[in-house]
């Protein structure tokens, strides 16, 4: 099961207001991937009395907010809306637009539900190079903008794609190229709404990328990206599952497919209920560690779709039933989500976003 601690969440919204001082900045907490796979409806009513607003990627995401009950603005990052502007108007979410075909089809959309005009975010394209109008075909936006008066523009982003690189220069172009584009809007007269740029890490490394909103993604969630410590983060998601089978085997003996690892000695290994389909990716085979009994064991053989085996024989005392920590502390141990994404090969953001729906979330935390 997968543990999320709210009031560590709570706490960590604490951390970043911190972080912003007495600036009046707002914070749109970033809940896409279901809330990085912490669970999107939980997170956002634990949230809902300390953030601004939340951001999701998909219209989808958003509907799910507001069928829970969430009422605070939810801002649609994606930028791709297929046949769904309709649903967009219709649970009031704000789009992030970056096509100005967009801007018609929302206004066709809020005429045919008799809706009031609705607010969109333009997304410019600094330097990311994946969504967004390119500062050089702003003027196409102005102009598509005036012709449908059903909508209007309520604020203006862009995304970072550098902002935890050692080398801040790029970082620093990118907010240049922003600041050109919003004198720009200003210029042809349109008031651009709230500004938001700034994530997990340039909240943090770049002042200048406050703005009115930033948009924490991961430092919610307990982690500080590289090159930017966030004091006083909590970690949020702790992963644990129980032994279900013990064996004793002799050396030489092969653990799992392919027989990647033989046994040096006598050893006794212990099954664990959890694996690849879970989101305990294959690729940490040969390097992962669980806690029992609050030391570490050694993860031995390949990671199956359903199952691990773990090598106990340091800790005669472990029997069916007891608990093992894959992600959380157990004891004086503790596993970070940074180690089990070493393991991997891959980032923070990766290995808690992927536990999937087959792990039930447990919620703990007053907060």
């Amino acid at each position: 099961m997968a543990e999320i601690d709210l009031g560590a969440l709570r706490r960590n919204v604490d951390a970043i207001r911190a972080e912003l001082g007495p600036s009046g900045v707002g914070v749109l907490a970033v809940v896409k991937a279901d809330a990085y796979g912490h669970g999107a409806v939980a997170c956002a009513r634990a949230l809902e009395r300390k953030v601004w607003g939340f951001a999701v990627s998909l219209v989808e995401e958003g509907v799910e907010l507001r069928r829970s009950g969430i009422e605070l603005p939810i801002v649609v990052l994606g930028c791709y809306y297929g046949q769904a502007h309709r649903d967009v108007v219709a649970y009031r979410l704000t789009p992030v637009v970056g096509d100005p075909a967009d801007l018609g089809r929302f206004s066709r959309a809020a005429d045919e539900l008799a809706a009031a005009r609705l607010g969109v975010h333009l997304k410019v394209d600094t330097g990311m190079s994946r969504l967004g109008v390119r500062p050089e075909r702003l003027s196409e936006f102005i102009e598509e903008l005036g012709r449908h008066p059903g909508v209007m523009l309520a604020g203006l982003c862009t995304h970072l794609a550098e902002a935890d690189a050692e080398d801040p220069m790029p970082t620093r172009e990118q907010l240049i190229r922003f600041e050109a584009v919003r004198a720009a809007l200003v210029a042809a007269g349109l008031r651009v709404g709230v500004v938001h740029v700034a994530n997990s890490a340039a909240l943090v490394r770049f002042a200048s990328a406050r703005y009115d909103l930033v948009r924490p993604g991961l430092a919610l969630y307990g982690v500080a990206p590289p090159h930017s410590p966030l004091r006083g983060l909590w970690p949020v998601m702790s992963l644990k599952t129980r032994v279900i089978a013990l064996r004793e085997v002799p050396a030489g003996t092969g653990v799992s497919y392919g027989g990647l690892y033989r046994t040096p000695g006598p050893a006794r290994i212990a099954t664990l209920p959890i694996g690849y389909a879970d989101g305990y990716t294959r690729r940490m085979t040969g390097r992962a560690q669980v806690l029992l009994h609050g030391r570490r064991c050694p993860v031995v053989g390949a990671i199956s779709m359903d199952m691990i085996m773990v090598d106990v024989t340091a800790v005669p005392e472990v029997t069916l039933g007891d608990e093992a920590v894959l992600l959380g502390a157990q004891g004086s141990e503790r596993i970070c989500i940074e180690e089990m994404a070493a393991w991997a090969g891959t980032i923070p953001w990766e290995v808690c976003s992927t536990i999937s729906k087959r792990v039930p979330r447990i919620y703990t935390g007053s907060g």
